[in-house]
Protein backbone atom coordinates (compact mmCIF):
# COMPACT_ATOMS: atom_id res chain seq x y z
CA UNK A 1 0.00 0.00 0.00
CA UNK A 2 1.15 3.54 -0.76
CA UNK A 3 0.80 5.70 2.33
CA UNK A 4 -0.46 9.29 2.04
CA UNK A 5 0.00 11.36 5.19
CA UNK A 6 -2.61 14.10 5.53
CA UNK A 7 -1.79 16.60 8.28
CA UNK A 8 -4.85 18.60 9.34
CA UNK A 9 -8.46 17.41 9.17
CA UNK A 10 -10.26 20.76 9.17
CA UNK A 11 -13.26 21.74 7.07
CA UNK A 12 -11.34 21.93 3.79
CA UNK A 13 -10.11 18.35 4.19
CA UNK A 14 -13.48 16.57 3.89
CA UNK A 15 -13.71 16.35 0.07
CA UNK A 16 -9.95 15.72 -0.20
CA UNK A 17 -10.19 12.67 2.09
CA UNK A 18 -13.41 11.43 0.46
CA UNK A 19 -11.81 11.57 -3.00
CA UNK A 20 -8.66 9.68 -2.00
CA UNK A 21 -10.62 7.02 -0.08
CA UNK A 22 -12.88 6.52 -3.09
CA UNK A 23 -9.75 5.87 -5.19
CA UNK A 24 -7.89 3.91 -2.50
CA UNK A 25 -8.66 0.34 -3.63
CA UNK A 26 -7.95 0.96 -7.30
CA UNK A 27 -4.85 3.05 -6.56
CA UNK A 28 -3.54 0.91 -3.67
CA UNK A 29 -3.66 3.79 -1.18
CA UNK A 30 -3.68 3.99 2.60
CA UNK A 31 -4.43 7.33 4.26
CA UNK A 32 -2.96 8.35 7.60
CA UNK A 33 -4.93 11.36 8.78
CA UNK A 34 -3.28 13.30 11.58
CA UNK A 35 -4.90 16.10 13.56
CA UNK A 36 -4.64 17.50 17.08
CA UNK A 37 -8.14 16.03 17.48
CA UNK A 38 -8.06 12.31 16.71
CA UNK A 39 -11.86 12.35 16.95
CA UNK A 40 -12.10 14.92 14.14
CA UNK A 41 -9.70 12.93 11.97
CA UNK A 42 -11.67 9.74 12.64
CA UNK A 43 -14.95 11.40 11.63
CA UNK A 44 -13.45 12.31 8.26
CA UNK A 45 -12.48 8.64 7.57
CA UNK A 46 -16.07 7.29 7.90
CA UNK A 47 -14.50 4.08 9.29
CA UNK A 48 -12.95 3.29 5.91
CA UNK A 49 -10.64 0.26 5.92
CA UNK A 50 -7.93 2.15 4.05
CA UNK A 51 -7.66 5.01 6.55
CA UNK A 52 -6.09 5.45 9.97
CA UNK A 53 -6.83 8.46 12.18
CA UNK A 54 -4.12 9.57 14.59
CA UNK A 55 -3.69 12.37 17.11
CA UNK A 56 -0.79 14.39 15.71
CA UNK A 57 0.86 17.32 17.43
CA UNK A 58 2.73 19.22 14.73
CA UNK A 59 5.05 20.70 17.38
CA UNK A 60 6.17 17.22 18.50
CA UNK A 61 9.17 16.92 16.17
CA UNK A 62 9.76 13.21 16.86
CA UNK A 63 6.18 12.22 16.13
CA UNK A 64 5.97 14.48 13.07
CA UNK A 65 9.19 13.11 11.61
CA UNK A 66 8.21 9.50 12.33
CA UNK A 67 4.94 9.87 10.41
CA UNK A 68 6.61 11.73 7.51
CA UNK A 69 9.24 8.98 7.19
CA UNK A 70 6.47 6.38 6.84
CA UNK A 71 4.68 8.32 4.08
CA UNK A 72 5.09 8.13 0.32
CA UNK A 73 3.78 11.68 -0.04
CA UNK A 74 2.69 14.36 2.46
CA UNK A 75 -0.34 16.67 2.24
CA UNK A 76 -0.29 19.60 4.66
CA UNK A 77 -3.69 21.17 5.34
CA UNK A 78 -2.31 23.13 8.28
CA UNK A 79 -2.52 26.91 8.63
CA UNK A 80 0.01 28.42 6.21
CA UNK A 81 2.62 29.43 8.81
CA UNK A 82 2.93 25.83 10.05
CA UNK A 83 3.87 24.25 6.70
CA UNK A 84 7.54 25.10 6.87
CA UNK A 85 8.63 22.56 9.51
CA UNK A 86 6.77 19.86 7.60
CA UNK A 87 8.48 20.99 4.39
CA UNK A 88 11.94 20.86 5.97
CA UNK A 89 11.26 17.31 7.17
CA UNK A 90 10.10 16.41 3.65
CA UNK A 91 13.50 17.59 2.34
CA UNK A 92 15.31 15.57 5.00
CA UNK A 93 13.37 12.36 4.33
CA UNK A 94 12.97 12.96 0.56
CA UNK A 95 9.17 13.12 0.40
CA UNK A 96 7.04 15.04 -2.11
CA UNK A 97 4.63 17.54 -0.54
CA UNK A 98 1.35 19.23 -1.50
CA UNK A 99 -0.33 22.25 0.12
CA UNK A 100 -3.15 24.64 -0.82
CA UNK A 101 -1.41 27.65 0.75
CA UNK A 102 0.42 30.60 -0.75
CA UNK A 103 4.16 30.11 -1.24
CA UNK A 104 5.85 31.88 1.68
CA UNK A 105 9.38 33.28 1.47
CA UNK A 106 10.53 30.46 3.75
CA UNK A 107 8.95 27.86 1.44
CA UNK A 108 10.51 29.47 -1.65
CA UNK A 109 13.93 29.22 0.01
CA UNK A 110 13.57 25.41 -0.11
CA UNK A 111 13.32 25.42 -3.92
CA UNK A 112 17.00 24.63 -4.57
CA UNK A 113 16.99 21.80 -2.00
CA UNK A 114 13.77 20.37 -3.44
CA UNK A 115 15.25 20.38 -6.96
CA UNK A 116 18.53 18.89 -5.74
CA UNK A 117 16.56 15.99 -4.22
CA UNK A 118 14.21 15.75 -7.25
CA UNK A 119 11.23 16.57 -5.00
CA UNK A 120 7.94 18.18 -6.00
CA UNK A 121 6.59 20.76 -3.54
CA UNK A 122 3.24 21.71 -5.06
CA UNK A 123 1.70 24.80 -3.46
CA UNK A 124 -1.30 27.05 -4.15
CA UNK A 125 -3.39 24.19 -5.52
CA UNK A 126 -6.66 24.83 -3.73
CA UNK A 127 -9.34 27.23 -4.92
CA UNK A 128 -7.93 30.73 -4.70
CA UNK A 129 -5.01 30.25 -4.95
CA UNK A 130 -5.29 27.16 -7.13
CA UNK A 131 -8.19 26.71 -9.51
CA UNK A 132 -7.84 30.41 -10.34
CA UNK A 133 -4.22 29.84 -11.46
CA UNK A 134 -5.06 26.74 -13.50
CA UNK A 135 -8.16 28.07 -15.24
CA UNK A 136 -6.44 31.40 -16.01
CA UNK A 137 -3.24 29.84 -17.37
CA UNK A 138 -5.22 27.45 -19.57
CA UNK A 139 -6.86 30.35 -21.42
CA UNK A 140 -3.73 32.56 -21.40
CA UNK A 141 -1.64 29.72 -22.86
CA UNK A 142 -4.30 29.02 -25.52
CA UNK A 143 -4.28 32.71 -26.53
CA UNK A 144 -0.48 32.73 -26.75
CA UNK A 145 -0.39 29.43 -28.67
CA UNK A 146 -2.54 31.13 -31.33
CA UNK A 147 -0.15 34.07 -31.51
CA UNK A 148 -2.27 36.41 -29.40
CA UNK A 149 -1.00 39.10 -27.04
CA UNK A 150 -2.62 39.70 -23.65
CA UNK A 151 -3.93 43.22 -22.97
CA UNK A 152 -6.14 42.74 -19.92
CA UNK A 153 -6.70 40.17 -17.20
CA UNK A 154 -9.30 40.49 -14.46
CA UNK A 155 -10.06 37.70 -12.02
CA UNK A 156 -12.67 37.50 -9.26
CA UNK A 157 -13.53 34.74 -6.80
CA UNK A 158 -15.88 34.47 -3.83
CA UNK A 159 -17.21 31.96 -1.33
CA UNK A 160 -20.92 32.66 -0.89
CA UNK A 161 -24.12 31.10 0.35
CA UNK A 162 -26.16 29.21 -2.28
CA UNK A 163 -29.41 30.90 -3.43
CA UNK A 164 -31.65 28.36 -1.65
CA UNK A 165 -29.85 28.98 1.67
CA UNK A 166 -29.63 32.75 1.29
CA UNK A 167 -31.98 33.86 4.06
CA UNK A 168 -30.41 36.88 5.75
CA UNK A 169 -30.28 40.55 4.78
CA UNK A 170 -26.52 40.41 4.23
CA UNK A 171 -26.85 37.62 1.62
CA UNK A 172 -23.80 36.05 3.23
CA UNK A 173 -22.70 33.26 5.56
CA UNK A 174 -19.24 32.07 6.57
CA UNK A 175 -18.03 29.35 4.21
CA UNK A 176 -14.38 29.46 5.34
CA UNK A 177 -12.30 30.94 8.18
CA UNK A 178 -14.42 33.77 9.68
CA UNK A 179 -11.32 35.56 10.96
CA UNK A 180 -9.99 35.91 7.41
CA UNK A 181 -13.29 37.45 6.32
CA UNK A 182 -13.24 39.99 9.14
CA UNK A 183 -9.62 40.99 8.41
CA UNK A 184 -9.98 40.98 4.60
CA UNK A 185 -8.23 43.84 2.84
CA UNK A 186 -6.09 44.95 5.79
CA UNK A 187 -2.31 45.33 5.82
CA UNK A 188 -1.80 47.86 3.07
CA UNK A 189 -3.56 49.45 0.11
CA UNK A 190 -5.06 47.35 -2.66
CA UNK A 191 -2.80 47.64 -5.71
CA UNK A 192 -3.59 46.99 -9.37
CA UNK A 193 -2.88 48.37 -12.83
CA UNK A 194 -5.59 49.89 -15.05
CA UNK A 195 -4.98 50.97 -18.65
CA UNK A 196 -1.26 51.16 -17.94
CA UNK A 197 -1.60 53.23 -14.74
CA UNK A 198 -0.92 51.95 -11.22
CA UNK A 199 -3.91 52.32 -8.90
CA UNK A 200 -4.09 52.11 -5.11
CA UNK A 201 -7.13 51.84 -2.83
CA UNK A 202 -6.51 52.39 0.91
CA UNK A 203 -8.33 50.06 3.31
CA UNK A 204 -10.80 52.73 4.48
CA UNK A 205 -11.98 53.18 0.86
CA UNK A 206 -11.79 49.55 -0.27
CA UNK A 207 -15.41 48.55 0.24
CA UNK A 208 -16.77 51.61 -1.55
CA UNK A 209 -14.82 50.97 -4.76
CA UNK A 210 -16.63 47.96 -6.18
CA UNK A 211 -17.56 46.62 -9.60
CA UNK A 212 -20.69 44.89 -10.87
CA UNK A 213 -20.43 41.39 -12.36
CA UNK A 214 -23.18 39.43 -14.14
CA UNK A 215 -23.27 35.62 -13.90
CA UNK A 216 -25.94 33.98 -16.01
CA UNK A 217 -28.53 32.13 -13.95
CA UNK A 218 -27.28 33.65 -10.69
CA UNK A 219 -27.75 37.37 -11.23
CA UNK A 220 -25.61 40.29 -10.24
CA UNK A 221 -22.60 40.30 -7.94
CA UNK A 222 -20.04 42.87 -6.87
CA UNK A 223 -16.28 42.66 -6.55
CA UNK A 224 -13.79 44.58 -4.42
CA UNK A 225 -10.03 44.67 -5.09
CA UNK A 226 -7.64 42.17 -3.56
CA UNK A 227 -4.68 43.56 -1.67
CA UNK A 228 -2.03 42.94 -4.35
CA UNK A 229 -3.31 42.19 -7.85
CA UNK A 230 0.21 42.44 -9.27
CA UNK A 231 1.65 39.54 -7.27
CA UNK A 232 1.20 37.13 -10.17
CA UNK A 233 2.02 39.54 -12.98
CA UNK A 234 5.37 37.93 -13.82
CA UNK A 235 4.21 34.42 -12.84
CA UNK A 236 1.44 34.59 -15.46
CA UNK A 237 3.74 36.34 -17.96
CA UNK A 238 1.55 39.46 -17.98
CA UNK A 239 4.24 42.13 -17.51
CA UNK A 240 3.06 43.89 -20.69
CA UNK A 241 -0.68 43.73 -19.93
CA UNK A 242 -2.26 47.17 -19.55
CA UNK A 243 -4.85 46.09 -16.99
CA UNK A 244 -4.43 43.51 -14.22
CA UNK A 245 -7.02 43.32 -11.44
CA UNK A 246 -7.92 40.57 -8.97
CA UNK A 247 -10.90 40.86 -6.65
CA UNK A 248 -13.27 39.18 -4.20
CA UNK A 249 -16.91 38.49 -5.09
CA UNK A 250 -19.90 39.27 -2.84
CA UNK A 251 -23.62 39.73 -3.43
CA UNK A 252 -24.53 43.32 -4.31
CA UNK A 253 -24.89 45.47 -1.20
CA UNK A 254 -22.55 43.49 1.06
CA UNK A 255 -19.53 45.76 0.64
CA UNK A 256 -21.46 48.95 1.39
CA UNK A 257 -22.84 47.38 4.56
CA UNK A 258 -19.46 45.92 5.59
CA UNK A 259 -17.97 49.38 5.21
CA UNK A 260 -20.00 50.45 8.29
CA UNK A 261 -17.85 48.15 10.46
CA UNK A 262 -14.66 49.44 8.81
CA UNK A 263 -15.59 53.10 9.41
CA UNK A 264 -16.56 52.43 13.03
CA UNK A 265 -13.26 50.62 13.70
CA UNK A 266 -14.78 47.24 14.54
CA UNK A 267 -12.50 45.31 12.17
CA UNK A 268 -9.34 46.55 13.93
CA UNK A 269 -7.17 43.71 15.24
CA UNK A 270 -4.26 45.82 16.49
CA UNK A 271 -5.28 46.33 20.13
CA UNK A 272 -7.14 44.62 22.97
CA UNK A 273 -10.26 45.87 24.75
CA UNK A 274 -9.63 45.86 28.50
CA UNK A 275 -12.93 44.49 29.80
CA UNK A 276 -13.90 42.56 26.71
CA UNK A 277 -15.04 39.47 28.62
CA UNK A 278 -17.69 41.33 30.64
CA UNK A 279 -19.17 43.90 28.24
CA UNK A 280 -22.43 43.37 26.38
CA UNK A 281 -22.88 43.58 22.61
CA UNK A 282 -24.55 46.94 23.13
CA UNK A 283 -21.62 48.22 25.17
CA UNK A 284 -19.23 46.99 22.50
CA UNK A 285 -21.00 49.10 19.87
CA UNK A 286 -20.99 52.10 22.20
CA UNK A 287 -17.19 51.93 22.55
CA UNK A 288 -16.88 53.39 19.05
CA UNK A 289 -19.41 56.19 19.49
CA UNK A 290 -19.07 59.66 21.06
CA UNK A 291 -20.50 60.38 24.48
CA UNK A 292 -23.91 62.01 24.68
CA UNK A 293 -25.89 62.53 27.92
CA UNK A 294 -29.29 61.61 26.43
CA UNK A 295 -28.95 60.03 22.97
CA UNK A 296 -29.30 56.25 22.82
CA UNK A 297 -26.67 53.97 21.27
CA UNK A 298 -28.98 53.49 18.27
CA UNK A 299 -29.35 57.23 17.63
CA UNK A 300 -25.62 57.87 18.05
CA UNK A 301 -24.78 55.06 15.60
CA UNK A 302 -27.20 56.32 12.97
CA UNK A 303 -25.78 59.84 13.30
CA UNK A 304 -22.22 58.53 13.10
CA UNK A 305 -22.90 56.50 9.96
CA UNK A 306 -25.38 58.89 8.38
CA UNK A 307 -28.15 56.33 7.97
CA UNK A 308 -31.88 56.69 8.55
CA UNK A 309 -34.11 54.35 10.52
CA UNK A 310 -35.83 53.17 7.31
CA UNK A 311 -32.50 52.43 5.56
CA UNK A 312 -31.81 48.75 4.68
CA UNK A 313 -28.37 49.31 6.26
CA UNK A 314 -30.07 49.85 9.61
CA UNK A 315 -32.10 46.67 9.19
CA UNK A 316 -28.86 44.75 8.52
CA UNK A 317 -27.37 45.96 11.80
CA UNK A 318 -30.56 45.15 13.74
CA UNK A 319 -30.55 41.62 12.28
CA UNK A 320 -27.13 40.96 13.91
CA UNK A 321 -28.52 41.68 17.40
CA UNK A 322 -25.78 44.27 17.91
CA UNK A 323 -27.80 46.32 20.40
CA UNK A 324 -28.60 43.49 22.81
CA UNK A 325 -27.73 44.58 26.36
CA UNK A 326 -28.12 41.04 27.74
CA UNK A 327 -25.65 39.24 25.47
CA UNK A 328 -22.13 39.25 26.92
CA UNK A 329 -19.05 39.14 24.68
CA UNK A 330 -17.28 36.66 26.99
CA UNK A 331 -13.87 36.88 25.27
CA UNK A 332 -10.92 37.85 27.45
CA UNK A 333 -8.40 40.38 26.06
CA UNK A 334 -10.14 40.40 22.68
CA UNK A 335 -9.54 42.82 19.84
CA UNK A 336 -12.49 44.59 18.16
CA UNK A 337 -12.10 42.23 15.19
CA UNK A 338 -12.29 39.15 17.43
CA UNK A 339 -15.46 40.44 19.10
CA UNK A 340 -17.05 41.27 15.74
CA UNK A 341 -16.17 37.79 14.49
CA UNK A 342 -17.96 36.21 17.48
CA UNK A 343 -21.07 38.34 16.93
CA UNK A 344 -21.21 37.55 13.22
CA UNK A 345 -20.55 33.83 13.68
CA UNK A 346 -23.80 33.55 15.67
CA UNK A 347 -25.76 34.73 12.65
CA UNK A 348 -23.67 33.68 9.67
CA UNK A 349 -22.73 30.07 10.43
CA UNK A 350 -24.01 27.53 7.90
CA UNK A 351 -26.90 25.47 9.25
CA UNK A 352 -26.72 21.66 8.71
CA UNK A 353 -29.08 21.88 5.72
CA UNK A 354 -27.42 24.97 4.21
CA UNK A 355 -25.44 24.90 0.98
CA UNK A 356 -22.64 27.20 -0.06
CA UNK A 357 -21.53 28.39 -3.48
CA UNK A 358 -18.26 29.33 -5.16
CA UNK A 359 -18.28 31.88 -7.98
CA UNK A 360 -15.20 32.52 -10.13
CA UNK A 361 -15.03 34.97 -13.01
CA UNK A 362 -12.08 35.67 -15.34
CA UNK A 363 -11.95 38.25 -18.10
CA UNK A 364 -9.21 38.08 -20.75
CA UNK A 365 -8.60 40.92 -23.22
CA UNK A 366 -6.17 40.17 -26.04
CA UNK A 367 -5.07 41.14 -29.52
CA UNK A 368 -4.62 38.64 -32.36
CA UNK A 369 -3.90 39.41 -36.02
CA UNK A 370 -4.58 43.09 -35.36
CA UNK A 371 -8.04 42.40 -33.90
CA UNK A 372 -8.89 42.91 -30.22
CA UNK A 373 -11.00 40.19 -28.59
CA UNK A 374 -12.25 39.19 -25.17
CA UNK A 375 -13.01 35.90 -23.41
CA UNK A 376 -15.20 35.74 -20.29
CA UNK A 377 -14.76 32.55 -18.25
CA UNK A 378 -17.22 31.85 -15.43
CA UNK A 379 -17.61 29.00 -12.95
CA UNK A 380 -20.26 28.37 -10.30
CA UNK A 381 -19.94 25.38 -7.96
CA UNK A 382 -22.58 24.44 -5.38
CA UNK A 383 -21.97 22.52 -2.15
CA UNK A 384 -23.76 19.34 -1.15
CA UNK A 385 -24.21 20.06 2.57
CA UNK A 386 -22.46 21.58 5.58
CA UNK A 387 -19.60 19.03 5.44
CA UNK A 388 -19.08 18.56 1.72
CA UNK A 389 -19.25 22.23 0.92
CA UNK A 390 -18.38 23.88 -2.38
CA UNK A 391 -15.43 25.41 -0.52
CA UNK A 392 -14.21 22.00 0.70
CA UNK A 393 -14.72 20.59 -2.80
CA UNK A 394 -12.87 23.35 -4.66
CA UNK A 395 -10.01 23.53 -2.13
CA UNK A 396 -9.65 19.81 -1.41
CA UNK A 397 -10.19 18.13 -4.77
CA UNK A 398 -7.32 19.83 -6.65
CA UNK A 399 -5.01 18.99 -3.73
CA UNK A 400 -6.08 15.35 -3.86
CA UNK A 401 -5.82 15.14 -7.65
CA UNK A 402 -2.34 16.69 -7.70
CA UNK A 403 -1.24 14.28 -4.97
CA UNK A 404 -2.32 11.29 -7.03
CA UNK A 405 -0.76 12.72 -10.21
CA UNK A 406 2.57 13.15 -8.38
CA UNK A 407 2.34 9.71 -6.79
CA UNK A 408 1.70 8.15 -10.21
CA UNK A 409 4.58 10.00 -11.87
CA UNK A 410 2.37 12.13 -14.13
CA UNK A 411 3.65 15.40 -12.64
CA UNK A 412 7.43 15.27 -12.95
CA UNK A 413 8.87 18.79 -12.70
CA UNK A 414 10.70 19.17 -9.35
CA UNK A 415 10.91 22.22 -7.12
CA UNK A 416 8.70 24.60 -5.12
CA UNK A 417 5.97 25.47 -7.59
CA UNK A 418 2.46 26.66 -8.46
CA UNK A 419 0.06 24.75 -10.75
CA UNK A 420 0.73 26.93 -13.79
CA UNK A 421 2.28 24.33 -16.12
CA UNK A 422 0.26 22.29 -18.60
CA UNK A 423 1.38 18.96 -17.11
CA UNK A 424 -0.38 20.04 -13.91
CA UNK A 425 -3.42 22.05 -14.92
CA UNK A 426 -4.70 20.19 -18.01
CA UNK A 427 -5.48 16.81 -16.35
CA UNK A 428 -6.70 18.40 -13.11
CA UNK A 429 -9.10 20.86 -14.78
CA UNK A 430 -10.44 18.04 -16.94
CA UNK A 431 -11.06 15.80 -13.92
CA UNK A 432 -12.60 18.65 -11.91
CA UNK A 433 -15.36 18.89 -14.52
CA UNK A 434 -16.58 15.44 -13.35
CA UNK A 435 -17.20 17.06 -9.94
CA UNK A 436 -19.14 20.05 -11.22
CA UNK A 437 -16.24 22.50 -11.43
CA UNK A 438 -16.86 23.64 -15.01
CA UNK A 439 -15.75 26.88 -16.65
CA UNK A 440 -18.00 28.33 -19.33
CA UNK A 441 -15.96 30.40 -21.76
CA UNK A 442 -17.60 32.98 -24.05
CA UNK A 443 -15.70 34.92 -26.71
CA UNK A 444 -16.87 38.44 -27.56
CA UNK A 445 -15.67 41.77 -28.90
CA UNK A 446 -13.10 43.41 -26.62
CA UNK A 447 -14.71 45.97 -24.32
CA UNK A 448 -11.61 47.05 -22.42
CA UNK A 449 -11.63 48.10 -18.79
CA UNK A 450 -15.06 49.64 -18.53
CA UNK A 451 -15.17 52.38 -15.85
CA UNK A 452 -18.97 52.52 -16.19
CA UNK A 453 -19.12 49.25 -14.25
CA UNK A 454 -17.67 50.99 -11.23
CA UNK A 455 -20.30 51.88 -8.67
CA UNK A 456 -18.11 54.66 -7.25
Amino acid sequence: MRNILIIGAGRSASSLIQYLLHKSDAENLHLTIGDLSKELAARKTNNHKNATAIALDIFDANQRQTEIQKADIVISMLPAHLHIEVAKDCITYKKNMVTASYVSDAMQELDAAAKANNLIFMNEIGLDPGIDHMSAMKVIDEIRDQGGKMILFESFCGGLVAPESDNNLWNYKFTWAPRNVVLAGQGGAAKFIQEGTYKYIPYHKLFRRTEFLEVEGYGRFEGYANRDSLKYRSVYGLDDALTLYRGTIRKVGFSKAWNMFVQLGMTDDSYKIDNSDTISYREFVNLFLPYHPTDSVEIKLRLQLGIEQDDIMWDKLIELDLFNANKIVGLKDASPAQILEKILAEKWTLEPHDKDMIVMYHKFGYEINGVQKQIDSKMVCLGDDQTYTAMAKTVGLPVAMATLQILNGKIKTPGVQLPINKEVYLPILKELEEYGVIFNEIEKDYLGYNPDRLKH
